[in-house]
């Protein structure tokens, strides 16, 4: 396994991926650190196979190819081309425009800085496009995964050591994103050579959130880090990682956790039913995601768990808009680029 680049397709915006071995750790935290949650526990040993992991968070230049999709796709329509089934294996929902970009984009949307704002189910999605357009197995991670590449072995609260004093070296938080977000990978890698593990935007993971952590998985067999999941029935709670630059030292911990709150976070939206896609309420401004890929590539039936809609209430949601004229599916594969260019 090396560090590569990829390129996305039609395009001439890039990012890397960076290898990261496997091995065992325990997930969470231990009851005598300081500041821990109650969710943090009980701490388990989960086994974590190779994996490559996108050296910083999504940015902007790379989701906006994606939010461009949404206008592609209904001129696809329009044109009776292209148009299928949504729970089609080679389909997906292009997010819709933002309801207010001047919320989103308040703090900026350079293409250097980190796309914030979305939903698991756009992040899922992205994934989605990325793999069928790549031929490569692009995913959000799993809880465990993302602590694992997060800790980069290191047992401490942080991935730097016990102490937040250096935390200025390593991320963006509230006391030095004065401004908002900045742009990715501007401070120290962590061990496996990532970018803004701690900070800068809080990071979505594939996973249901719990209140009583990994209780659940106390008792059984040791455990894989793609298997320690609690797979979502609705679209909210959803786990997040990482803390963000709105947050303090202590919520940028490898092992904290933050719960999603679709009520709060889309309290804004006028729509009926409420975006699929997008947040319109902070912490939202400080939510984003990072690209992950297994060594060994999933099986098809695996890999569909971490790109589809995980509830019914989204399924539901996503068929509302559609039926409204408010949403749109394509097809997606690797011939999507070049038909792209021949519309054009």
């Amino acid at each position: 396994m090396v560090p590569y680049t990829v390129v996305i397709p039609g395009t001439d915006v890039s990012f890397r991926m960076i290898p990261v071995p496997g091995g065992t750790f325990k997930i969470g935290s231990p009851t005598s650190e300081p500041d821990r949650g109650d969710d943090e526990g009980p701490q388990l040993e989960v086994t974590v196979d190779p994996m490559w992991v996108a050296e910083k968070e999504v940015s902007w230049a790379e989701y906006k190819e994606f939010m461009n999709l949404y206008h592609i796709f209904k001129e696809f329509e329009g044109r009776g081309f292209r148009v299928v089934k949504v729970d089609a294996v080679d389909a997906i929902t292009a997010p819709t425009p933002l309801y207010d970009p001047s919320y989103t984009y308040e703090y900026g949307e350079e293409p250097e800085q980190p796309a914030v704002s979305m939903t698991q189910y756009s992040a899922q999605q992205y994934t989605k496009w990325l793999s069928r357009v790549l031929g490569q197995q692009f995913r959000i991670p799993t809880e465990a995964e993302w602590e694992y590449a997060c800790r980069a072995g290191s047992k401490t609260a942080y991935s730097w050591g016990a102490s937040p004093d250096d935390i200025d070296d390593y991320a963006w938080y509230f006391d030095n994103a004065e401004d908002g977000t900045l742009p990715v990978g501007t401070k120290k890698p962590n061990a496996f050579g990532l970018f803004d593990m701690h900070g800068s935007v809080a990071e979505l993971t594939v996973n249901a959130y719990t209140e009583d952590g990994y209780e659940r998985f106390r008792d059984g067999k040791p455990m894989n880090a793609t298997e320690l999941v609690v797979w979502p029935e609705t679209s909210s709670p959803v786990v997040i990682r990482g803390g963000s630059w709105e947050m303090d030292p202590e919520q940028l911990r490898s092992a904290a956790r933050l719960s999603s709150d679709d009520e709060e976070w889309k309290d804004e939206d006028p729509n009926f039913p409420k975006s699929p896609w997008w947040f319109t309420n902070d912490p939202a401004r400080g939510i984003g995601f990072r690209l992950f890929r297994s060594y060994k590539p999933l099986s098809e039936q695996a890999i569909e768990k971490f790109w589809k809609a995980n509830s019914e209430e989204v399924v539901d949601d996503v068929e509302a808009r559609l039926l409204g004229g408010r949403g749109v599916v394509g097809q997606v594969d690797e011939t999507l680029p070049e038909a792209i260019k021949n519309s054009q």
